[in-house]
């Protein structure tokens, strides 16, 4: 039996297994669906893919790289930093590449979980760290038609880099924040780049700039002047939270210099009218790009604002009764983030499922424990995403508390550990009703809420807030099994 095993091999799993090994917890194996590292950032290859938190903040504070090429890096240098982790805590012999997870079952007599694959693999662990992700599985929206489409389609999360856009006629269905990155090189290279936008956004200049050469050198020397630097980003990003958490006069002012920016980039009255939104700036996604809006202003490409009707075979069909025909169809339209449901099923005490749980919305205690499924702890799980800071700053936050729990489960000899019921519920009554004071619950539609309005995603709070309420374990909120 295996003490712990962790499922994906992105920021989150390789993160555990890093702080896992530092606890002295080293009976590890890291199950990953495909053939390399990397999570999101193997898998979003498009071009022009990039983070859109400073790179001294997106990265754990116990492995700091000083060697970022740009303020803001590309997928491509942070995937190499995930390289890096890997290599420099001699994680390889833990993972087990080309596993799926397709079922993961408690069994209560063992007090363990046995985890099986679609390659036929099973595994029995003491404890499973769920370590997938939110952003793992590719959305293409439900549009008639899709099928019937008989060029290239392609969506930004699995990017064919074999096909050629040289000379082609392009559609790109969305306006998040992939497509806000990925429209600007394509614009460069097609003939025409035809942009379908459902909602405009709120955009704000991404501040990028290629870091000196003595900059790096003075954070390998001077790692205290990297670290001051990094909490300066991170106290900035942590004010953001008074314009984009809740509507406050911050609120109005940052919504202002979007407005401003957007005047300033456009100069195009019925275009600016076009990208101008109608809702409250964080109730979706804030996107950062000072390249987006004059990539829309080129010659070859044009942004249509009219309903998709269906997706013909030769293109793309409005509402108005207009087909667009294209050669290609890039969807940059997201993922299926799990808010009411699970990545796989899973089974806990007395044969409860957990998706049939969820199905109104996903619930935890603190995001990362579920009452009824011992020993199962998540990255990244229900109501821990933030809409100000960095995700890694959360993520620091469940991974101590993960461990943490894992290493009292030893010493203390507890076979199996499970929070109680009416914990996790007292504690999301309290996370749904400061949610309802939140931008996002202020009535937009996005993919932090489910058809129903239940946000199972966002936390309502700062990240100090977070990392308070997960550096304190609270045993007495667990029901706990020992050994003897």
């Amino acid at each position: 039996m295996i003490d712990v095993l962790i499922i994906g091999s992105g920021f989150g799993g390789l993160g555990a297994a890093i702080r896992l090994k530092a606890a002295g917890i080293d009976d590890i194996v890291i199950l990953e669906r495909f053939g390399k590292v990397g999570g999101t950032w193997r898998d979003n290859t498009y071009p022009g893919a990039a983070c859109d938190i400073p790179s001294n903040l997106y990265s754990y504070s116990f492995a700091p790289n000083p060697n970022w090429s740009r303020a803001y890096s590309g997928s491509q240098e942070i995937l190499g930093y995930v390289h890096h982790l890997v290599e420099r805590y001699a994680l390889a012999p833990l993972i087990r590449f080309n596993h799926t997870v397709v079922d993961a079952r408690f069994d209560e007599p063992a007090a363990q979980w046995v985890v099986t694959t679609a390659e036929g693999a099973v595994f029995h662990a003491r404890h499973v760290i769920m370590a997938s992700g939110g952003l793992a599985n590719p959305s293409f929206p439900a549009i008639n038609g899709l099928d019937s489409f008989t060029g290239h389609k392609i969506h930004s999360a699995r990017w064919d880099h074999d096909y050629d856009f040289t000379g082609k006629r392009v559609a790109v269905v969305g306006t998040g924040a992939s497509a806000v990155q990925l429209i600007p090189e394509l614009v460069k290279v097609a003939d025409k780049v035809t942009v379908f936008q459902r909602t405009p956004g709120w955009v704000l200049p991404r501040m990028d700039y290629r870091a000196p050469g003595w900059n790096k050198r003075l954070f390998k020397l001077l790692p205290p002047v990297q670290n001051a630097l990094r909490r300066a980003l991170y106290w900035g990003h942590e004010s953001m939270a008074f314009s984009f958490i809740w509507n406050t006069p911050m609120t109005r002012l940052v919504e202002r210099l979007s407005t401003a920016f957007l005047h300033q980039q456009v100069k195009d009255k019925w275009l600016r009218r076009q990208l101008t939104p109608d809702f409250t700036i964080g109730c979706k996604r804030v996107l950062m790009t000072s390249t987006y809006y004059p990539a829309l202003q080129q010659p070859n490409c044009k942004l249509i604002t009219w309903p998709i009707a269906t997706v013909a075979p030769q293109g793309i069909r409005t509402a108005e009764g207009i087909e667009h025909q294209v050669d290609c169809i890039v969807f940059a339209t997201g993922f299926e983030v799990s808010k009411a449901g699970t990545p796989f099923k899973i089974t806990g005490i007395g044969g409860r499922v957990l998706a049939e749980e969820w199905a109104r919305g996903a619930q935890a205690y603190k995001s990362v424990n579920i009452s009824g499924y011992p020993n199962l702890s998540m990255i990244l799980g229900p109501n821990s995403g933030p809409g100000h800071n960095s995700a890694l700053v959360y993520m620091e936050s469940q991974i101590g508390y993960i461990v943490n729990t894992i290493a009292t489960a030893r010493r203390e000899g507890w076979r199996s550990v499970d929070v109680k019921p009416e914990v996790q519920a007292a504690y999301n009554v309290s996370i749904q009703r400061r949610l309802a004071k939140t931008n996002w619950n202020s009535g937009c539609k996005s993919w932090y809420l489910t058809d129903a309005g239940f946000n199972a995603t966002m936390y309502p709070g700062f990240a100090t807030q977070y990392a308070r309420q997960m550096a304190d374990f609270k045993a007495a909120h667990y029901r706990v099994e020992s050994l003897s």
